[in-house]
């Protein structure tokens, strides 16, 4: 994601051997005894290829390889996940960089990845780490019960940044760790940790049905609403995405989307268009929309940085689909990351870059609140006029 990038951790301690990571993977398959090989020696061998469910690659893998992501390894037929207890990357960050600008506004969240990835975006200001795999780095030692605790002892520590009991799955592809994530994440919720995934959204349908009951926010990188552009700029496809997003939607999971507007590749202002009416259409109108501001990196860097006017116009183009809550990213002079009430037009949450500098947002619990779900924990309201403002306040 364009704006999200980690702060550099200290050096750990020590590297690791990598098998000491590694774990039977979640979703997969053997392929059927009829994959066989002859051999001049011994008649026929099986090729013990194992078929990766976990995203819509549905990686097919010999023994001894790995699937797109780098994380997933087929060791003698069995799939095994090597990005377990090995973060590379961990920083305490605001809640506005991940983006979120709706869940805890103003508030810091401990945040960390492994290597890899499942996309080859173009653009990918983390290529060092996404683009690796997991023996490729030096890494953390740290169990999911060592994260949780982590992310507490910051959130009583810190007194620059007011820091919510909450962790993010961030910087690569959370997807491509599941297995680790899901268990930081089921610990989180018995200590009453907030979990936050930023994702491509490339992910099947069971593996995200597993893990949206202890998921209780995301930002999605929705890279653009054509097929053909998705698959050049990133290798994937355009409509896992669109599920992964309705089904966060569905399961009651608080979503916020990004946009990155690359010139020549993403910005057309039909297809801003189409994407925008789709998610008006589709139920996502109180979703926050960040369009974000590309700057030259990886292998795009012969490009030039999104102009102002066509930020500005998507951002216009997304009102009229009829979505309420629209920000530009990355060019903090335009005042485009304000919250504004989508009723009497008021100023409601100010930033200064990731620093929220006043709130005029009143909060109350709701007197439907459900114990059981994801959120909900406050309903805000516009502190002019008291309109609804959609997210997850405090």
């Amino acid at each position: 994601m364009q704006s999200e990038k980690p702060e550099k951790p200290e050096k750990p301690d020590k590297l690791a051997n990598p098998d000491r990571f590694s774990r039977q993977a979640s979703y997969q398959e053997g392929l059927p005894e009829n994959s066989l090989v002859g051999t001049a020696s011994s008649g026929s061998i099986s090729l013990r290829r194992v078929h990766c469910l976990l995203c819509p690659h549905n990686c097919i893998i010999n023994v001894g390889r790995s699937g797109v992501c780098k994380t997933r390894v087929n060791k003698n037929g069995v799939l095994y996940t090597m990005a377990y207890g090995n973060p590379c990357s961990i920083s305490v960050d605001p809640m506005e960089k991940k983006p979120l600008f709706h869940f805890f506004p103003g508030s810091g969240i401990f945040s960390l990845s492994t290597a890899g990835c499942n996309f080859r975006c173009l653009n990918c200001q983390n290529w060092s780490i996404s683009q690796k795999a997991p023996s490729d780095l030096q890494y953390y030692d740290m169990k999911p019960q060592e994260v949780v605790a982590e992310a507490l002892r910051h959130k009583s520590s810190n007194k620059e940044l007011h820091i919510t009991s909450s962790i993010a799955f961030t910087y690569t592809e959370p997807t491509v760790f599941f297995e680790y994530m899901y268990d930081i994440a089921r610990e989180a919720h018995k200590q009453g940790v907030k979990t936050v995934m930023i994702s491509n959204g490339y992910i099947n349908r069971q593996p995200l049905l597993d893990l949206v009951p202890y998921l209780d926010a995301a930002n999605i990188d929705l890279k653009c609403f054509d097929d053909a552009i998705y698959h050049k700029l990133t290798g994937g496809s355009l409509q896992p995405v669109l599920d992964t997003l309705k089904t966060l939607k569905e399961r009651g999971v608080w979503l916020e989307i990004t946009n990155l507007i690359i010139p020549s590749l993403t910005d057309d202002p039909d297809m801003i268009k189409a994407m925008c009416e789709w998610l008006a259409e589709n139920g996502f109108a109180d979703t926050p929309l960040h369009f974000s501001r590309f700057f030259p990196t990886f292998k795009l860097t012969q490009l030039l940085p999104t102009s102002p006017e066509c930020l500005i116009n998507s951002k216009e183009i997304a009102e009229r689909a009829g979505l309420k809550y629209v920000y530009i990213g990355n060019l903090p002079y335009l005042r485009g990351e304000n919250t504004h009430c989508p009723k009497c037009g008021k100023t409601l949450v100010e930033r200064e870059g990731y620093r929220v500098t006043e709130m005029k947002i009143e909060t109350h619990i709701d007197k439907n609140f459900d114990a059981d779900a994801a959120i909900n924990d406050s309903t805000g309201l516009c502190g002019f006029c008291g309109e609804k403002i959609a997210g997850v306040w405090g």
